[in-house]
């Protein structure tokens, strides 16, 4: 079941093209074949030396595979358990083998193959030629693979111009590639490994120490990368998301087309108005936004804008903030009252919006306040979600129970949730990251009546011979029933229950359209968001900063994320389109309570206690 060890001599030369759900190409993984092939005598000294330090000390006495390097890698990583810091053992000879001929799964059988193959090529060819194949064809960070193409994209020079501190940079990338990408967080990354490539150097004798301290003193510079690319955050997570959901390892030379659901037109709209908007609130110390468009019936990603810009140099642009953990504030809050509708609550239920304590054992007292700092009294749950109001917020999951929305929050899509002892009765409030693109996973169960349609961006996948070999299937999950996804739609598609804090006609509203939508804002003004939603197409939007640092003034419903959604809800919902809206689910009925018409399941407004809202009531 080998390989044919003779491929040995053919190195790869296929592309990986990206397009968006039209045909249009985003981008290409080794256009023109992005890998130029450089003999071994074209490479400085330094940068052999530097690789045998790092990667493989032995290369020159051992045949392919190092028992000695087997068993140091085993008793670095017993003593050091820790992710990052593990090590593999592969000789350089089997990072050869796996990078031609092996995908990356880690199994017996493929590390079986993998110390069998490197022993056939030590036996085909010498030491030197397999150091240049090495060269050539590991991964350096990105689409660049072997040492020329990583020489000029990351310095702009021939490999043989590059001088030791450079050399010792690139050495180190080939551990990690992904991870050591000498761009935005990962360049810090990249630094680091390069002190460990220094470092043994030292050790092996190949510099002495005051080179090693002048290395490691001089950073080298990066030149900026071309922008040959569209929708650039949206295709590295496609690369992701081919990697790590359906197992598609080395695509960069596999001939692969991959047809995306992006809708690059759609794209470029929401790219505009990102950077508009947040070009617009600058004073605020507003210094980034992103945005995300999908089609909840089939988890369809539409468009992806993960910074304001991702070539910007004042943020790091290159940060996806669609992929990244954030607090989410009361954007989280429909969760919490789903929860509340399926333990026997109604919309109509009353929950009482006055000021209250929790004494937690071990804990500073905690007293929850609303957005503007005060309370409505008495009011329904209905007014309480579409309001946004917080007290009420905090009681409702203390009676529900903290675990209870955890567990219904994972059943949504949300997996970042999983330390469950970090997290108590401010989890109402938005104490706990998300994901954008989880957060659009988890609220289609909202758009989709209680189904959640898992988010795939990825149409199909034809190989180098057009042979179809991905398709995509539609996945949903059942989650709650459809009356209570329903009953939410409802209560955050009524712009007089919203109301109380947001006013009539704000910008939470789209006229002639019938969409559910709700704002968060954390405490600390680090992160503001607006999702809205239909039974046809989800928009989730944040402001903030990527370090974290808070802005001066956001207003939910007036500014920060919502006029970027708003703006972008009303290109996907023209004026010309129909107002599409959702069915009434079975148990779902209109009665009166209090002298209000109201959404009700089961016969639950029976015996509703009548609430006293000043100065005028709300409707239920």
């Amino acid at each position: 079941e080998l390989p044919n060890v003779n491929e040995i001599y053919n190195p790869p030369k296929l592309s990986t093209k990206i397009y968006d759900r039209n045909g249009i190409l985003l981008y290409t993984f080794y256009k023109d074949e992005n890998r130029s092939w450089v003999e071994l005598n074209r490479i400085p000294k330094e940068m052999v030396e530097a690789t045998l330090a790092i990667e493989d000390k032995d290369f020159f006495s051992h045949n392919g595979v190092s028992i000695k390097g087997i068993f140091q890698a085993l008793w670095h990583n017993i003593r050091n358990p820790i992710g990052d810091q593990l090590r593999g053992g592969s000789t350089i000879t089997q990072q050869l083998v796996k990078n031609v001929f092996l995908s990356g799964e880690k199994t017996w059988k493929r590390k079986i193959s993998e110390l069998i193959l490197a022993l056939m090529i030590e036996n085909k060819l010498s030491k030197n030629e397999i150091l240049e194949r090495y060269f050539n064809q590991v991964a350096y960070g990105g689409e660049t693979y072997g040492v020329e193409a990583a020489s000029e994209r990351y310095f702009g020079k021939r490999i043989e111009d590059i001088n030791i501190n450079e050399a010792t940079f690139l050495a180190g990338l080939p551990a990690a590639p992904s991870s050591y990408l000498p761009n935005g967080q990962g360049l810090s990354l990249a630094y680091q490994r390069q002190a460990q490539v220094v470092n043994q150097m030292e050790i092996s004798g190949f510099i002495n120490a005051q080179t090693a301290k002048d290395i490691i003193t001089n950073k080298v510079s990066i030149i900026e990368e071309s922008r040959g690319i569209k929708a650039p955050h949206f295709v590295f997570y496609v690369k992701e998301y081919l990697k790590d959901k359906l197992g598609f390892e080395n695509i960069e030379r596999r001939g692969l087309s991959i047809y995306t659901t992006l809708d690059y037109k759609t794209q470029m709209m929401a790219e505009d108005i990102v950077k508009d908007e947040v070009d617009k609130v600058a004073r605020l110390r507003i210094g980034n936004g992103s945005a995300m468009i999908t089609d909840p019936r089939s988890g369809d990603v539409l468009a992806m804008v993960g910074s304001k810009n991702y070539w910007a140099t004042d943020i790091d642009g290159k940060f996806n903030v669609a992929t990244a953990q954030r607090q989410p504030g009361s954007s989280i809050k429909p969760i919490n009252y789903l929860l509340g509708l399926e333990n026997g609550k109604s919309l109509a239920t009353i929950i009482d919006d006055s000021p209250i304590t929790y004494q937690i054992k071990g804990q500073k007292p905690y007293t929850p306040q609303n957005y503007n700092g005060k309370s409505m009294g008495k009011v329904t749950l209905k007014t309480a979600l579409a309001s946004s109001l917080n007290i009420p917020s905090v009681k409702l999951l203390n009676e529900n129970g903290v675990g209870n929305m955890i567990d219904l929050a994972e059943k949504m899509g949300i997996t970042t949730w999983n330390d469950r002892s970090r997290f108590g009765l401010s989890l109402a409030l938005g104490a706990g990251e998300v994901k954008m693109t989880e957060m659009a996973e988890a609220y289609s169960t909202f758009s989709q009546l209680g189904e959640r349609v898992k988010i795939n961006p990825i149409l199909e996948i034809k190989n180098y011979l057009g042979e179809n070999v991905y398709q995509k299937n539609v996945e949903k999950i059942s989650v709650v029933a459809p009356k209570y996804a329903y009953l939410i739609d409802m209560a955050l598609s009524d712009d007089t229950a919203r109301a109380p804090i947001f006013g009539l006609g704000s910008k939470l509203k789209i006229p002639g359209k019938t969409v559910a939508v709700k704002t968060g804002t954390t405490n600390s003004l680090k992160d503001n968001w607006c999702i809205g939603w239909t039974p046809e197409v989800m928009v989730l939007a944040w402001v903030g900063n990527n370090d974290n640092s808070p802005m001066s003034w956001v207003a939910s419903g007036v500014s920060g994320a919502t006029p970027i959604w708003n703006r972008i809800m009303k290109e996907m919902l023209p004026d010309s389109a129909p107002d599409v809206t959702w069915n009434t689910p079975d148990g779902v009925y209109k009665s009166n309570a209090c002298g209000h018409e109201g959404l009700f399941t089961d016969g639950r407004e029976n015996g509703i206690e009548c609430p006293v809202i000043s100065p005028t009531p709300t409707p239920i």
